[in-house]
């Protein structure tokens, strides 16, 4: 017998990303059973998010500033915008420190089967900032799926018709120690299509 209080909060923690019931249960019972040293940090942690935490009117990443940190950054090139799906590919990639431009998050993929069109994502928004400053590069860092494709060449027809001088999307291929016999028949197809010169 589970009280009401613990089955919403197991029920709450069961739909965050990769957990289930089980999952959810035990976060439960961990979290009530450090009440000192855990729950009440988590509490006060999200209530922090809650109030400062916000999305930026510019590219859409989380963050206590709007526009964000990396908006406010004058090191970076602001010819360059790496368009992503979500807040974390932005954070995946500006983990590298390989990439100095700026970033456009979409927040999500076109989808005709979920019902997600151009005017649902903040494409809008990609071309003002291309229209109104100085872009000469689009990188197109969508994942390597159905929707995301589909997005990709729906945002490149837009894009050219704006007369962005170079539109580039990630190399697609074998990873970097990945063995050819692991990998399935897309990625070496593509990553034979993609080859270059040594």
């Amino acid at each position: 017998m589970v009280s009401q209080e613990l089955q919403n909060l197991i029920q709450i923690l069961s739909k965050l990303p990769s957990l289930g019931p089980r999952s959810g249960r035990r976060m439960a019972l961990h979290l009530l059973k450090n009440q000192e040293t855990t729950l009440r940090q988590l509490i006060h942690a999200l209530g922090e998010v809650e109030a400062k935490v916000k999305t930026c009117s510019q590219c859409g990443n989380l963050d206590t500033l709007d526009p964000c940190q990396i908006c406010q950054d004058p090191k970076r090139d602001p010819s360059i915008i790496c368009v992503v799906e979500d807040v974390a590919d932005l954070w995946a990639i500006d983990k590298t420190a390989s990439f100095r431009g700026y970033y456009h998050v979409l927040g999500g993929t076109l989808s005709a089967l979920d019902g997600v069109g151009p005017e649902d994502l903040r494409i809008a928004g990609l071309l003002n900032r291309c229209r109104t400053g100085d872009v000469q590069e689009i990188i197109l860092a969508l994942n390597a799926t159905v929707d995301g494709q589909t997005t990709a060449h729906y945002l490149h027809e837009q894009l050219q018709a704006l007369e962005i001088s170079t539109i580039t999307s990630l190399a697609r291929g074998v990873p970097v120690g990945g063995e050819l016999d692991y990998l399935d028949d897309g990625t070496l197809t593509t990553a034979l299509a993609s080859r270059r010169v040594v």
